[in-house]
């Protein structure tokens, strides 16, 4: 476990903040990559737009949160943008990889779904430690986004099943 903070438990929740933003960069990158390839119809894509716009606002609120409570928990907000970036790098190349050469529709729309059980993973993890941080503002807007994930998620899972149903 890295040690980026005075204490053990601010390091734990900074490695789960650092995570969490590259999912939501990656998350949203996703969408218009796939978009881009052909590999999401336009109903799916009416559908993911939203969504991904959500990613965006919860993404700015809670880099907003964390730079206010940055001081006192001691986190350091220019590398979490630089981690951050490199955790998008990275989700990017398990999509590449998940995908493969030659990708279908199915494909893509059950990768999104991978990527959104992943936020919502990390999310639960955030909401369980988050009690523990000073602001209460921090905890309440975790809970709030992992319902907008969970909502993501089940949406994702609902436009596969959709999809399968057709093929």
């Amino acid at each position: 476990m890295y040690r980026l903070c005075n204490n053990k438990f601010s390091s734990k929740l900074f490695i789960i903040l650092l995570k969490i933003f590259g999912l939501e960069i990656a998350a949203q990158k996703s969408v218009d990559e796939l978009v881009s390839k052909g590999l999401l119809k336009a109903e799916h894509e009416k559908k993911l737009r939203p969504m991904q716009e959500e990613a965006n606002t919860q993404q700015n609120e809670m880099k907003s949160l964390v730079k206010e409570i940055a001081e006192d928990e001691g986190f350091d907000i220019e590398y979490i943008n630089s981690v951050s970036n490199e955790t998008a790098q990275k989700a990017s190349k398990i999509m590449e990889t998940y995908l493969g050469e030659e990708p279908d529709i199915q494909e893509a729309l059950e990768f999104l779904c991978l990527a959104e059980g992943a936020e919502v993973t990390h999310y639960e993890v955030l909401a369980s430690v988050a009690k523990e941080v000073k602001s209460r503002k921090f905890g309440t807007k975790v809970r709030d986004i992992l319902k907008e994930e969970q909502n993501h998620l089940e949406m994702c899972t609902k436009l596969a099943k959709q999809n399968i149903s057709k093929e």
